[in-house]
């Protein structure tokens, strides 16, 4: 198992490159991000706004039905799929199709109750999606959940308080903490900047600005990488892209704006942030 942390440049980023965009938003991936709730609606849509300004083709949001219609208004954008009212119920076929069919689908954002988050990722999980990217509340209720019934790729983005969750104890080192998370759970990890394969295979991300500390930052990220992921991407490269992306979002809005940017103005920013290096 490596131990080896390899620091992300712009010129390994430009060496691994993106898919080609071909030549039409099918070509570009499916995302499909479940989540949502009427106290925080907001995170869905961040999430879903950032899979599309990293390039992803399509973005569906599965939301509760209470708030279905606001969100299709707020992001036009994207499909809008209603989750069951009962979260123990499975999903509509609909929904269930579109989740089996998606390249990256995307969990936790916006969701405020644990038993409710538990019951859609593993309804959810039962379609058999291709890949999984879990946040926020999705990671809160993990390991109580068999990892088996997950599909072989899963990405988590946690930050530390949801890192020491998932360790269950307080955080000591970055990087092996972060290996720790990812060999226990069988996933690729992204958390603050440092990004582990279960192989123990590292990356660093040594960029960033003191306002990616706002609310609604992580939802940005999660949707950049699951965004880049849907396009094709290995999942331990869309993280690092991801994360880079949001980082450098956050470096380009502190020097152009300064503290008090908002997780909205991060989100536009990704699509300017991953083309710099294209040219």
């Amino acid at each position: 198992m490596s131990s080896h942390v390899e620091a992300v440049t712009e010129s390994l980023l430009r060496e691994w490159g993106l898919p080609d965009p071909g030549e039409s938003k099918k070509s570009r991936g499916d995302v499909v991000v479940v989540g949502g709730s009427r106290s925080s609606p907001g995170a869905v849509l961040l999430a879903g706004e950032s899979a599309l300004r990293v390039g992803a083709g399509r973005v569906a949001l599965a939301v509760p039905q209470s708030i279905d219609a606001q969100v299709g208004i707020a992001l036009p954008e994207a499909g809008i799929l209603a989750l069951p009212d009962d979260a123990e119920a499975p999903l509509s076929a609909e929904l269930g199709e579109k989740v089996a069919a998606a390249d990256a689908v995307l969990v936790g954002p916006g969701f405020s109750d644990a038993d409710e988050t538990r019951a859609t990722l593993l309804a959810v999980a039962a379609t058999g999606p291709r890949l999984i990217v879990l946040d926020a509340f999705a990671l809160g209720v993990l390991p109580e959940i068999d990892r088996g019934g997950l599909p072989d790729e899963v990405i988590l983005n946690p930050n530390r308080d949801e890192a020491r969750i998932l360790l269950g104890r307080e955080l000591a080192d970055d990087v092996a903490d972060v290996c720790e998370i990812a060999r226990r759970f069988d996933a690729v990890v992204n958390c603050y900047g440092v990004v582990a394969r279960a192989d123990g295979r590292t990356w660093r991300i040594d960029e960033g600005d003191g306002g990616l500390g706002t609310s609604g930052s992580g939802d940005v990220l999660a949707g950049a990488i699951a965004g880049i992921a849907a396009r094709g991407v290995d999942p331990a490269r869309a993280a690092v892209w991801g994360s880079w992306a949001h980082a450098r979002a956050g470096v380009r809005l502190g020097e152009r704006i300064g503290l008090g940017y908002l997780a909205r103005d991060l989100a536009s920013e990704l699509t300017l942030a991953v083309h710099s290096l294209s040219r």
